[in-house]
């Protein structure tokens, strides 16, 4: 999982960051409020360890802009303040658990597993977008009617993009994530296994009505220099399917000025 630790102590982040990092997570470490937001804001995660005593920005104050951002994210407090009401002021901004200062790394390591076990609970297993529906207890994928299959790496690629649909992906991030591979790993991996899912998921009709369209080239969006995303604006149409039309006779040529017209 993608755990953001929110700690100004250097000595207990990076000790959080080391232990959970030997579990197998991908960890990032801030260690500040104003860090914290700003990190939250590009990127999503399934848990957040949050300090309440922070500099630059109160912990609370982090909660409650995270809770506006991230509705799913699961979010596990840490507080020297021993007072009934602070916890109970943390639960009702939607901290979903609270972890007391001193606390055993086992501990914080049962309460994470457990805060994800239960959210997981209550996810939609379906990702969707347009006709395209990820079902992630199944391990299906379908593109309106028809059964796409697809390979280990393929469907875990696919379901990085459908989760964070709307948002590009660098491909450092996809090769960190997906491929378990530095972020910096001189490999095109990625460009590659983004053509396969190209070529497996087609083109719907609607695509195909561009004219042009090459197989899942509007759902799996290109964004140049930074990576790949799906759910991005919608793609005008593009100028060489409606020169395409008129050579073949298919559009009048008074028609053309209203298609590619500024």
């Amino acid at each position: 999982m993608r755990v953001l630790i929110v700690e100004d102590d250097a000595a207990l982040g990076l000790f959080l960051q080391r232990g959970l990092q030997l579990e197998g997570h991908q960890i990032e470490w801030v260690g500040d409020g104003e860090a914290a937001v700003a990190t939250l804001e590009s990127s999503q995660f399934d848990l957040v360890i949050l300090d309440l005593g922070l500099p630059r920005r109160d912990g609370v104050e982090v909660l409650t802009e995270l809770r506006s951002r991230c509705k799913r994210t699961a979010v596990l407090v840490l507080t020297g303040r021993s007072g009934v009401e602070e916890k109970v002021k943390c639960l009702d901004l939607g901290a979903d658990d609270c972890l007391l200062k001193p606390f055993s790394f086992h501990e914080l390591r049962a309460r994470c597993k457990a805060l994800l076990r239960r959210r997981e609970q209550f996810a939609d297993p379906v990702l969707r977008h347009g006709n395209v529906e990820l079902n992630r207890m199944t391990r299906k994928v379908m593109r309106g009617a028809r059964a796409v299959e697809l390979t280990g790496k393929e469907f875990s690629l696919l379901e990085f993009l459908l989760a964070r649909k709307g948002q590009c992906c660098s491909r450092g991030e996809l090769l960190r994530d997906v491929w378990q591979m530095a972020p910096d790993a001189g490999t095109n991996v990625v460009d590659v296994y983004v053509n396969y899912l190209r070529k497996k998921l087609g083109a719907s009709e609607a695509e195909l009505a561009f004219g042009g369209v090459q197989a899942g080239e509007f759902l799996i969006e290109t964004v140049r220099g930074e990576g790949y995303m799906v759910g991005g604006p919608t793609r005008k149409k593009p100028v060489r399917a409606v020169r395409s039309q008129v050579l073949f006779g298919q559009m009048p040529l008074q028609m053309v000025g209203q298609q590619v017209g500024a």
